[in-house]
C-alpha cells in the first residue's frame, strides 16, 4: 500500500484539535496502562495496522506484559484483566461498534459500576478520539512498522 495525504501538513488546525484532546486525555483521570488498552483494543477492531503497531510498543514500553497485550483480541476469555478493565473493554467494543450496538444500558450499567461519571466522560472521549485517529491512518495508508515508542 502506498502512503496518500499527509493529514498533518494538509488539515493542520484539525491535527492540531486532535493533539489537544490527546493532551487532554494523557492527563485525564484514565490510567496510562487503561489508555493504552483501550487504545490497542479499538485499533484491533476497527483493523489499524498503523494504530495497533504504535499502541502494542507504547503499551509495552510502559510495561504493559506480552501475555495481556496478546490476549486482548479476546479479552471476555481471557483471565487477565481486573473488573475496571473489562468493563472500559466492553465500552469500548460497544462504543466503537455503535453503529451495531447503540451501546446497551448493561454495558453502561457495568461501566458506571467502575467508573465515575467524570471518568466514564473521559474514557468515552477515549474511545471516540482512538477510532477518529483509526479513521484517519487507514484513509490515509498510514505506514505501519517505524513507529517508537517515547522513553519511559
Amino acid at each position: 500500500m502506498k502512503p496518500r495525504i499527509d493529514l498533518s501538513r494538509y488539515a493542520h488546525d484539525a491535527y492540531k484539535a486532535m493533539l489537544g484532546l490527546e493532551k487532554y486525555l494523557a492527563s485525564s483521570s484514565i490510567e496510562k496502562p487503561l489508555r493504552e488498552l483501550v487504545k490497542l483494543r479499538a485499533s484491533q477492531i476497527n483493523g489499524c495496522a498503523y494504530c495497533i503497531d504504535m499502541h502494542w510498543k507504547d503499551a509495552r514500553a510502559a510495561g504493559e506484559s506480552e501475555q495481556r497485550l496478546y490476549g486482548l483480541d479476546a479479552w471476555e476469555e481471557s483471565p487477565y484483566y481486573t473488573d475496571r478493565e473489562r468493563a472500559a473493554l466492553a465500552w469500548t467494543d460497544a462504543v466503537t461498534r455503535v453503529a451495531d450496538t447503540h451501546v446497551p444500558d448493561a454495558v453502561y450499567d457495568a461501566a458506571r459500576s467502575q467508573f465515575s461519571e467524570a471518568e466514564l466522560a473521559d474514557l468515552t472521549w477515549l474511545v471516540a478520539g482512538i477510532n477518529t485517529w483509526n479513521r484517519v491512518a487507514i484513509a490515509m495508508r498510514t505506514e505501519p512498522g517505524k513507529y517508537k515508542p517515547a522513553a519511559h
